[in-house]
């Protein structure tokens, strides 16, 4: 099994309730929950990244005829 960091996280009561509910909803603890989450904003921040770093495709100029089109 892997190792797993711990550590102590503060949150405002609301957003505690607001993910508690979530993550009951979802069959998780708070913790998974929490870790669910911060996993899919990971994965989407490096796909952010890979598709900034993708040269963007060329762009067609427009047809010099408009009947060409």
């Amino acid at each position: 099994m892997a190792s797993r960091k711990s550590f102590l996280l503060r949150m405002d009561p609301a957003l505690w309730a607001e993910l508690e509910a979530w993550a009951q909803a979802e069959f998780r603890s708070v913790n998974g929950q929490i870790e669910y989450l911060l996993q899919q904003a990971v994965q989407r921040r490096k796909r952010a990244l890979q598709s900034e770093q993708e040269p963007a495709p060329p762009i067609m100029p427009p047809p010099a005829n408009p009947s060409d089109a």
